[in-house]
């Protein structure tokens, strides 16, 4: 009896709280209690046949919402879960319908926190009969999303009764940034030892080969060198060393204090742009590029070459979030053991601090060739009082500034239309020699 009691209450309270979150419902039941009142007081014939009339439609809507949520498959199918900024999310969904009734009026939804208004659809499905949804949804911005599942919602006519169900299973998105062209950009050669080759074998093939060797089962045939095969009369294989190239460190300052703007027109977005770019950049070349990126979490991606390490490094910036604490010239302390001779620096900040540029100079001056990426945080909606970095502060270092404001085109202005003008006369020594 009690279990009853309590079953009861239970369904009460939910039809109760139905009746609050739908306006048609709360009228109708209001409605049918005003006309059941009527009639049991005056037993007035009119009010009797207005009561049963409304009861009996709630009834009848009730079970037609049921009859059209149930009886329902849904499979869901998703392409990938990399894209990139631009690119755009896929997903397949196929409905089918066990019922021998024709269901109406399904509204569908791919459940998603990205950027933009929901992929929705209105779909009726016939007596056993099945149709087919294809979900396109565009990534405008990078960072990490959920897709799924697929709520398919229905009702009834009069709209008193709202039914939802959920099929899919939640999956994670990955947003990675997108890289432009830099076709201008120049940065300091780092200074290399002896003839400017690194003496250090390697897997990879270069133009510098460096010796032979015997071959083994899985090396490519077109390492063999053949004039050595014939002379000894078994087959040899070529040796490389690295190509006569420095290492490229990537350093993006993520400091939340020195940031500026929102979404995509601030410093952060503008900041793993450029660094997203300037990766693509040295990878083409096949460059050894490491990134450093000091924000919530700390990444340090020590330089190496390759497609596995763009991605890595895509990665990472696709997370990266400007809610760092530790300041530019505190970074450059920390971190500057990892910088010598043989590495080229580029820093992308907004900072116009002239804090950090002590720190920068203890880099340069222990033989590390530097260039930096100014985003000028007044352009981005920054505070009046916060001034754009000085180039001349960095010419008596010798360090080549590059210029951007928001709203500018990248590929261009980390080029000789971005660059400071005391920079200028330097590239041009530079490509000269």
């Amino acid at each position: 009896m009690t279990r009853t009691l309590d079953t009861m209450a239970y369904a009460l309270r939910r039809f109760l709280g139905l009746c609050y979150r739908n306006q048609n419902l709360l009228f109708v039941v209001s409605a049918l209690v005003t006309m059941s009142a009527f009639a049991f007081v005056s037993g007035y014939w009119f009010f009797y046949r207005a009561a049963y009339v409304l009861g009996g439609l709630v009834i009848i809507c009730l079970i037609w919402a049921r009859v059209h949520a149930g009886a329902l498959e849904v499979a869901v199918e998703r392409a990938n879960d990399r894209l990139q900024v631009g690119q755009e999310a896929e997903a397949r969904v196929r409905l089918r319908s066990r019922s021998k009734f024709t269901k109406v009026w399904l509204e569908a939804e791919d459940e998603t926190d990205m950027p933009g208004t929901p992929a929705r659809t209105v779909l009726t499905l016939s007596s056993n009969g099945s149709r087919n949804w294809k979900v396109n949804v565009r990534c405008a911005r990078r960072g990490i999303y959920r897709a799924g599942p697929v709520r398919i919602t229905t009702g009834d006519p009069f709209g008193l009764f709202r039914l939802t169900r959920t099929y899919g299973e939640r999956r994670q998105l990955l947003v990675l940034p997108r890289p432009e062209e830099l076709p201008y950009f120049w940065s300091p050669v780092a200074q290399l030892p002896g003839e400017g080759s690194v003496r250090r074998r390697t897997h990879y093939v270069t133009p510098n080969a460096s010796g032979v060797r015997d071959y083994y089962p899985g090396d490519s045939y077109n390492r063999i060198h053949w004039r050595s095969t014939a002379r000894l009369g078994r087959l040899m294989v070529k040796t490389f060393e690295m190509d006569p190239t420095s290492n490229v460190w990537v350093l993006l300052d993520l400091d939340g204090s020195v940031q500026a703007g929102v979404g995509d027109e601030s410093t952060e977005e503008y900041g793993v742009r450029i660094a997203t770019s300037l990766a693509y950049h040295f990878v083409q070349s096949n460059r050894i590029l490491g990134l450093m990126a000091l924000g919530q979490e700390a990444v340090v991606l020590d330089p190496t070459r390759g497609s596995q390490q763009y991605g890595r490094i895509l990665e990472a910036l696709a997370m990266a979030e400007a809610t760092g604490v530790k300041p530019l010239s505190l970074v450059l302390e920390e971190e500057g053991r990892r910088f010598g001779r043989h590495t080229t620096l580029i820093i992308v900040t907004p900072s116009a601090d002239d804090g950090w540029l002590a720190s920068l100079e203890t880099t340069v001056q222990q033989g590390t060739r530097a260039a930096v990426v100014s985003l000028e945080a007044a352009s981005f909606g920054g505070a009046e009082q916060r001034r754009s970095l000085r180039p001349e502060a960095l010419s008596s270092l010798g360090v080549p500034a590059y210029i951007v404001r928001c709203g500018s085109d990248i590929s261009l202005m980390l080029g000789p239309a971005g660059m400071a003008a005391h920079a200028a006369p330097e590239r041009q020594k530079a490509m000269a020699r």
